[in-house]
């Protein structure tokens, strides 16, 4: 096995990412292979995103946006789902000290709405808590979907059409932006699915457009710093050309 330190110095730091979207996937089949039930795995995720947090805010990450829980995921068995929102409040109401410490903002994208009260007023609670911290942007992405984000947008901005404050010959890219939860931090550069599914399962799909896809076996309950590290690495290994040949970035590049 390859010790951390060894990873970590192939890291280039003048070219990090500067937001990372993670797919947290696997924690189900991971328990069932050990012959636990689906909630044992979502118990041990948790090990796992405080282990991602604190690498990517040692590292330099800016932002770091964790696909917790999708609007689909509400038609799971009741059970599971029950035990998801008893997790997240638990683990939300204890991580505030150590997000404080460490100068993390919590911040949230999703239909707040749909939460049970106890879970949405703890993170209510926790983004608060945390709001004057200026290190990274730790969002969490819970009941959401981006189908329902685009939706929300498109009935947002005919809202406000329908009420003269924006002119449809005026509507662009940047007005679609202005209304998506995401409007207040830059698109994700990397986007990093676990658990060996290769497919992005409705999740940020504007704002990956031009995203590096990085995809791995490892299930999220034993994903590590040193798997952060090297999808880092192989994003870094990248030539991002958002459309322009290689050769035109070569240009600009001197």
């Amino acid at each position: 096995m390859v010790q951390e330190s060894t990873i970590f110095t192939k890291i280039d730091k003048e070219r990090l990412p500067a937001h990372i979207a993670i797919i947290m996937d696997g924690n189900g089949r991971w328990a069932q292979e050990k012959g636990e039930d689906r909630l044992f795995g979502h118990f041990h995720g948790v090990e796992s995103v405080r282990d991602i947090v604190e690498a990517s805010a040692e590292i330099g990450i800016q932002y770091l946006t964790l696909y917790a829980f999708s609007t689909e995921n509400w038609d799971r068995p009741q059970q599971e789902v029950d035990g998801l929102m008893i997790l997240l409040a638990d683990t939300i109401n204890k991580e505030v000290p150590i997000l404080n410490k460490n100068n993390i903002r919590l911040r949230m994208i999703g239909d707040m709405q749909m939460l049970p009260e106890f879970a949405r007023n703890g993170m209510q609670e926790a983004m608060d808590k945390t709001s004057q911290n200026t290190g990274l942007n730790l969002i969490m992405a819970l009941s959401y979907s981006s189908r329902w984000e685009l939706v929300n947008a498109v009935k947002n901005i005919g809202l406000a059409v329908q009420a003269g404050t924006i002119n449809p010959q005026d509507i662009d890219a940047q007005t679609l932006q202005n209304h998506l939860n995401t409007s207040e931090f830059p698109d994700p550069e990397l986007m990093i699915r676990t658990s060996g599914e290769h497919r992005i399962s409705n999740f940020l799909l504007y704002q990956l457009a031009y995203a590096e896809l990085y995809f791995t076996n490892t299930r999220w309950p034993e994903f590590r710093k040193n798997n952060l590290y090297e999808a880092i690495i192989d994003y870094q290994s990248r030539e991002r050309r958002f459309g322009k040949t290689s050769k035109q970035i070569q240009a600009n590049n001197q």
